[in-house]
């Protein structure tokens, strides 16, 4: 345990040396992109400041103050190292040219590790005001130090000072602005993924309840026989329909228990509501990634003359995708796919169309039914087949109804909802 223990810690430990170490180098690569402000000292504006509060905010690390002199020490020796190279200057000079460059970077972490960020990268506002106060001073402590004892010939006056201000500002709010940014995009696919997962789940919860009033009726019948051999005085076969039933209620509880996780999972993915066009747009996005993971050449044309806030967005989507999949997975190499929804009679009507190898016209009847599927894989092992019963019972709970209609080539879905029922009641 304790060999365990030790392993997981220097792997943490070299983790955050490794992430120290690029923030370091990150922050002095991009500190030379600069502009010097000020005549007659190297007080200079980079954007170095910008990456190192950015890369802060996106993966903060252990100890802020030591990755803040970290950093500070590695600016510093970049900068030297760079007069060594480019320019001819003595090695005390552009040590006292560039140490209080330090001082930035060491102000600006402690200040960061004293506010504890972490509490602020909710409020882009204020984090965006505390970074343009701490980055004003640690550039103010800088240029003081540059002031007093490199070059007491510059005069400190209300322009420069204005000049800090204004650049940490902008600066900082540049930084917030960005991170913003960057941690909307990750929500929003987060949420995609979730919304995924949770309309799968929810059509396997519909097969789920199902397979429960069929274990139901199963378990009412074992009981009835029990009964039955019972009063003939075939005890022993009344004992084994009585142990049957027995079993099969411990399975209908086991899948009770299930059946209540996979409810409180799905209705906690349905609890913020999106709007169609945002439900639309999911199904188009995640079908044609799925259409380039089977590496086809798929369209796909989607037009929508109503938008509204819904609440019922995971049956939304389990049943869409289960039937644009479906589409994608009809075609060959190439081809289209179209969506249209349009809203007639208070009813929200969906057609679905695809330009695939369409159904057997003996098929049409029995399409609905479990277990039938048109799809083997390479060793010609049958599908689940569970889909479009799975689409039809989710329809039928929404109170809709679907229709398929055959073409020359390809197939149509039609699907028509009540309005109510998907759109979300004004409150």
């Amino acid at each position: 345990m304790f060999t365990t223990h030790k392993t997981f810690n220097e792997k943490f430990n070299r983790a955050e040396i490794v992430l120290m170490v690029l923030t370091a180098l990150l922050t002095a690569i991009a500190s030379e992109i600069k502009v010097v402000p000020f005549n007659g000292e190297d007080f200079r504006f980079g954007l170095g400041s910008v990456t190192f509060f950015l890369l802060i905010l996106i993966r903060p690390p252990a100890s802020l103050v030591r990755t803040g002199i970290i950093t500070g020490i590695t600016v510093v020796c970049f900068r030297l190292l760079g007069d060594f190279i480019l320019e001819d200057v003595q090695m005390m000079t552009s040590i006292e040219n560039h140490l209080p460059a330090f001082l930035f970077y060491a102000l600006f972490a402690l200040g960061l590790n004293i506010i504890k960020v972490e509490n602020y990268k909710t409020f882009p506002f204020l984090l965006g005001a505390w970074g343009a106060g701490l980055e004003f001073i640690g550039n103010g402590a800088e240029h003081l130090v540059r002031y007093w004892f490199l070059t007491p010939h510059i005069t400190l006056g209300f322009r420069e000072w204005a000049l800090l201000i204004g650049v940490a500002l902008l600066r900082s709010y540049f930084v917030v602005g960005l991170y913003s940014s960057i941690t909307i995009s990750e929500q929003k696919r987060q949420m995609q993924e979730m919304l995924g997962v949770g309309s799968e789940l929810y059509a396997e919860t519909l097969y789920l309840q199902k397979s429960m009033n069929h274990i139901e009726q199963i378990t009412v019948s074992s009981h009835d026989l029990y009964r039955t051999l019972k009063k003939e005085n075939m005890n022993a076969l009344g004992m084994q329909a009585l142990l049957i039933a027995q079993e099969i209620h411990e399975v209908k509880k086991d899948s009770q228990r299930i059946l209540s996780g996979l409810t409180k999972i799905t209705e906690q993915q349905g609890a913020d509501r999106l709007f169609l066009s945002d439900v639309l747009h999911l199904v188009v996005v995640g079908n044609e990634k799925y259409s380039e993971l089977l590496k086809k050449n798929i369209t796909f044309h989607l037009t929508s003359s109503i938008d509204f806030e819904t609440d019922q967005q995971i049956p939304l989507l389990a049943l869409l995708n289960n039937l644009t999949a479906n589409a994608v997975e009809s075609i060959t190499d190439s081809g289209e796919i179209e969506l249209r929804i349009f809203e007639e009679s208070e009813q929200v009507c969906i057609m679905i169309k695809d330009s695939g190898k369409g159904i057997p016209t003996a098929d049409v009847a029995i399409i609905f039914e479990p277990g039938y599927t048109t799809k083997f894989n390479d060793h010609g092992v049958a599908a689940t087949g569970i889909g479009l019963s799975h689409v039809q019972e989710i329809i039928h709970t929404l109170e809709g109804q679907i229709h398929l209609e055959q073409q020359s080539e390809g197939t149509i879905f039609q699907i028509k909802i009540p309005s109510r029922n998907i759109r979300k009641d004004v409150e």
